[in-house]
């Protein structure tokens, strides 16, 4: 059990928790939640017992076995295999002990360390090695190259996997999807879910949380509070939570009220003067709630496109891929695409199936190799990639950046713009080299809105992104007018902007007829084809002409268009009237309106109020009706 007893943290000057006293059991899988800055990955640190308390203190049993990642990975010319396995320490120990046994040729000794061998299991950790690294996207031959051939995030990866083989009692992992994409996040789940031991786990991928923990740590305001469940389940305790202390403030706040009234009026009094003196008393003794309160988040939204051209992109017979010089190296073919402004489409695929490839080719990165390429007039796109991030003038500023992308815009605009991005005050000035992975995502985000995209070709857009700004471009996206292609790790951000599948795989792209929990059926099969055949790994989708199912894909959503225009049309003739009747009622709130010489003014209001009201509820059928014709059409297609 690990125990925290009236535990303070501080970071310099700043308290980042105080007064915690909290018990986490063997074998409990906890998510570490709150806001950027709140002291998350410094409570891991103590954990790990890297940092310690400045006050109170921090239990954890002496024989626990604890791993955790390390940020940086040297470039090593050993094996990315013999790296993964040096993170069993006690498998590496007794290794060591068996070889200096059998120098020194002392037969006891050698008994005794393949006694150790042997309730290591370790005959077979190369073999679990193997099969963690390819969860996590390395193939058979990339896991005998060594470390240094690697980019960043792929040592990102060993050092995941290192710590995954390590045979912990307490596993401390910090965001360890930012660096995978969904099909290793899928994995990773799963293998988290068996692991035996205790899991402390920062993440900012909601649907992960809710797959993995049972407990969540939630830090505000410099306080450490435990709940019971899962992510989803935190959330709604907490908005129960809030919800009544919000009610008991709002009484405490109404009887300080009277308290006040009453000794103002009566404390002048000399008859009233001792109650007003007790009530003055009671008023000092009256320990005001503190408000409910939720730290404003960050949000933002698309402008309106300039022009949404019909259809955006279309793509038939496409081969994608990369030209030099004279070489052609295709890495899909036969692509058949048309990306329309209703488009919401969510690219799925293995590690390396040329998603990428696709999103460099709609936005025009990569010139097609063959087939017929047609872009829109005046198509606007907007391309979001980590590279794009990382390519921020690393002496660059917000405001600086913001200005270039606005010439026309005074300054007040750009400061405006900018804090509509979580940039205040000196941060504005700030370089660019100072920021934090999530700072240059928002501010990649804040300048790409700026071109008033038609089209959104989003790679991996939430990495580096927490919890509030990943639900900040969840709504942005769900309110874009234009069309979207995405790649993403992020299980809920798919699930809630996209309403189309695509499956890049084998060289192909095709429609993807499921859901995410079909496509994570579909990678285990794939991968149990791929363990039990040394043949290349072939698609488990249904052996049926790619060219018909293109054909037929394209004549459901032929068919299903008018209906889902449709419905479109009602949602916003239902939210104009929700506005327009909205501002009425505010008019309504005003006080001087009900004064006599007001009376028909009020009348008509009131009158309008009425129409509007039956208006709202006769669009608000129009819809229901529109939304059950899409769905009954839908389910005739299937």
């Amino acid at each position: 059990m690990l125990r925290l007893e009236q535990l303070d943290l501080r970071r310099g000057p700043d308290v980042l928790i105080r007064d915690a006293n909290l018990s986490l059991h063997s074998g409990w899988k906890v998510g570490l939640t709150g806001r950027n800055g709140c002291g998350k990955s410094s409570l891991l640190n103590l954990l790990n017992g890297r940092l310690e308390a400045d006050r109170g203190h921090y239990h954890r049993p002496a024989d626990w076995r604890v791993a955790t990642m390390d940020q940086e990975v040297p470039a090593l010319a050993q094996a990315a295999l013999d790296y993964v396995l040096d993170g069993h320490e006690a498998l590496r120990a007794a290794q060591q002990a068996l070889a200096s046994a059998e120098q020194a040729a002392d037969g006891s000794a050698i008994a005794q360390a393949h006694a150790r061998l042997e309730a290591l299991d370790a005959w077979s950790q190369p073999a679990r090695a193997a099969t963690v690294l390819a969860g996590l996207g390395f193939s058979e031959a990339q896991q005998q190259q060594p470390v240094a051939s690697f980019s960043g995030g792929w040592r990102m990866r060993l050092n995941l996997a290192r710590v995954l083989l390590s045979d912990a009692d307490l596993l401390l992992l910090d965001e360890p999807t930012n660096h995978l994409d969904l099909d290793a996040v899928l994995w990773l789940q799963d293998w988290l879910r068996q692991f035996p031991g205790t899991l402390v786990l920062i993440s900012h991928d909601r649907d992960f949380l809710d797959t993995v923990v049972g407990h969540i740590l939630h830090i505000e305001r410099q306080t450490l509070t435990h709940y019971t469940g899962n992510y989803s389940d935190f959330e709604r305790l907490r908005a129960e939570q809030l919800a009544h202390q919000d009610s008991e403030y709002r009484k405490q706040v109404a009887q300080a009220e009277h308290l006040k009234k009453f000794i103002a009026r009566f404390k002048a009094k000399a008859s009233k003067a001792r109650q007003a003196q007790s009530r003055v008393k009671a008023l000092e003794k009256l320990e005001l709630i503190a408000p409910a309160h939720v730290a404003d988040g960050f949000r933002f939204t698309f402008p309106e496109p300039v022009k949404l051209p019909n259809p955006m992109l279309d793509l038939e017979q496409v081969r994608c891929g990369y030209r030099n010089g004279d070489t052609e190296t295709a890495i899909l073919t036969q692509v058949d695409l048309s990306l329309r402004p209703e488009s919401r489409i969510g690219l799925l695929g293995p590690n390396g199936a040329g998603k990428s490839t696709l999103i460099r080719t709609l936005a025009g990165q990569l010139a097609p190799l063959s087939g017929r390429f047609t872009v829109g007039p005046d198509l606007v796109i907007g391309y979001f990639h980590q590279q794009q991030v990382d390519a921020l003038p690393a002496d660059g500023t917000p405001m600086a950046l913001m200005q270039a992308a606005q010439p026309r815009w005074e300054e007040s605009a750009v400061r405006s713009e900018l804090g509509r991005f979580g940039f205040q005050g000196d941060d504005i000035f700030a370089p660019v080299a100072r920021f934090s992975g999530g700072e240059k995502s928002r501010l990649a985000l804040a300048l790409l809105v700026q071109t008033r995209p038609a089209l959104l070709l989003l790679d991996e857009p939430a990495n580096h992104l927490d919890l509030d700004m990943r639900e900040a471009l969840t709504l942005a996206l769900q309110a874009f007018e234009g069309a979207v292609v995405l790649v993403s790790h992020d299980r809920h951000l798919l699930e809630t902007t996209v309403d189309e599948l695509v499956l890049v795989a084998q060289g192909t792209v095709t429609a993807f007829d499921g859901d995410l929990d079909d496509y994570a059926r579909w990678l285990r099969e794939r991968q149990k084809t791929q363990r039990s055949d040394s043949r290349p790994p072939t698609s488990e989708a249904p052996k049926v002409d790619a060219r018909a199912k293109r054909q037929e894909a394209a004549q459901r959503r032929n068919a299903l268009r008018p209906l889902q225009q449709t419905v479109t049309q009602q949602e916003k003739k239902l939210e104009q009237c929700q506005q327009t009747l909205a501002a009425l009622e505010a008019e309504l709130a005003d006080e001087t309106l009900y004064q006599p010489d007001q009376k028909t003014r009020l009348t008509e209001l009131v009158a309008r109020q009425g129409r509007l009201r039956q208006e709202q509820d006769a669009l608000e059928a129009d819809l229901l009706d529109a939304m059950e014709a899409l769905e009954a059409a839908e389910q005739a297609l299937l």
